[in-house]
C-alpha cells in the first residue's frame, strides 16, 4: 500500500493559486494537450487530488473519472464547482480498478515518483492499461532525474531557497530513491520540516515498464507544448499506447 503523504493538513493547503502550476500559462497548455489526446473519449486520472487538471479538462467536455488515495484531497475537490461532474474512487492507483473503458490515462506532474518501488511503479503501468480501451493512451510528466546536477559523492542539491522556503533535494544513487526536504516558515524564524520520499526512474526505465504493462510508446515531449525532448530537458511528458 503506498503511502498517503497528502493528508488533511496537506490537503487544505495543497491549492496554492501563486504556485506556477496553477497558472493559466501552465493549465492551458496541459488541458490542451489532454484534450486532444482523449479526442472526445472518456479519461482517467491516476492520483487526481484537488482536481487541478481534472476540473478545467471536465470543462473542456470530458468526461473525466479519477482515482485518489488521500480522502482528504477529494474532499478539497467536492467543494469545487463543476466536481459533481467527475466520479472519484478512493484507493491505491497500484491496484484499484474502476468500471469502464477510457481513450485516455494520466498520472501528471511527477506522481509517478511517489510510488516508492520498482514494482510499484510497474503495477501504476498495469492499472493504466488495465483501463484503456484498444487503442488507448497513457501520459505521464515527471521530471528528468536531477543526479545529473550532483558532483561525485554528494547527496544533496538545493532547489528553492527563500527566506520563507529551503528545499534539498536528497538522493540515493544506489536505490534510486530521493527525498525532498521542505523548510518553511511564516516568520521567517521558526521553520517547520517536511520530508517526502520519492522514487526517479529515466525515460528508458519507464519505456520497459510500459513494455511490461503490454504498452508501447507513441510519444515524447519536452513539454505540455509539444517541444522536443533532448538531452536538456529538465522533463518531459511522454505517451504509451495500447496496441489494438
Amino acid at each position: 500500500m503506498t503511502t498517503n503523504y497528502f493528508d488533511r493538513d496537506v490537503a487544505e493547503r495543497y491549492d496554492d493559486l501563486d504556485d506556477p502550476m496553477f497558472s493559466p500559462a501552465v493549465l492551458g497548455p496541459t488541458v490542451d494537450l489532454l484534450a486532444d489526446l482523449a479526442d472526445g473519449r472518456p479519461a482517467l486520472e491516476l492520483a487526481i487530488g484537488t482536481g487541478r487538471v481534472a476540473l478545467p479538462l471536465s470543462e473542456r467536455g470530458v468526461r473525466v473519472h479519477g482515482i485518489e488515495l488521500s480522502e482528504a484531497m477529494v474532499d478539497q475537490l467536492r467543494t469545487k464547482p463543476g466536481s459533481e461532474r467527475i466520479a472519484v474512487a478512493i484507493g491505491d492507483m497500484t491496484e484499484t480498478r474502476v468500471e469502464g473503458r477510457f481513450g485516455l490515462a494520466y498520472l501528471v506532474f511527477n506522481t509517478i515518483g511517489n510510488v516508492t518501488t520498482q514494482d510499484g511503479q510497474v503495477a501504476v503501468f498495469e492499472t493504466a492499461a488495465a483501463h484503456l480501451e484498444p487503442g488507448g493512451l497513457f501520459l505521464v510528466e515527471t521530471l528528468v532525474p536531477g543526479v545529473r546536477r550532483l558532483p561525485a559523492g554528494e547527496r544533496f542539491a538545493v532547489f528553492g531557497h527563500t527566506g520563507a522556503h529551503v528545499g534539498i533535494d536528497e538522493y540515493d544513487v544506489a536505490t534510486q530513491r530521493t527525498w525532498s526536504h521542505h523548510y518553511s516558515s511564516e516568520d521567517g524564524e521558526t521553520f517547520r520540516r517536511r520530508s517526502i520520499p520519492f522514487r526517479y526512474a529515466w525515460p528508458a526505465e519507464l519505456d520497459l515498464m510500459a513494455r511490461i504493462a503490454g504498452l508501447r510508446l507513441e510519444h515524447r515531449w519536452g513539454d505540455w507544448d509539444r517541444r522536443p525532448f533532448t538531452a536538456e530537458s529538465a522533463k518531459h511528458v511522454s505517451v504509451w499506447v495500447k496496441p489494438g
